[in-house]
């Protein structure tokens, strides 16, 4: 199973919503809100799967802003 697809079925997993996207060169972004237990336990899963794969990470702790009431794939 792809990245996406993975963090898409770990999220739905812990009731998290947002979603994640490919960008240009390669890269990932997800957009995640949810309890602070289960986003820490999104990341782990995520790392867990795909380290050997992951180069670099940034990760950005802010306010919910309660937008989203699902996990989705962007195009």
């Amino acid at each position: 199973m792809g990245f996406r697809f993975t963090v898409e079925s770990a999220a739905n997993e812990l009731g998290i919503f947002g979603w994640v996207k490919n960008l240009p060169g390669g890269g990932v972004e997800i957009v995640a809100e949810g309890e602070e237990t289960a986003l820490k336990e999104l990341l782990f899963k995520i790392n867990l799967v795909f380290s050997r794969y992951i180069i670099n990470t940034e990760t950005k702790w802010l306010s919910p802003t309660g937008q989203y009431n699902s996990f989705a794939i962007k195009l």
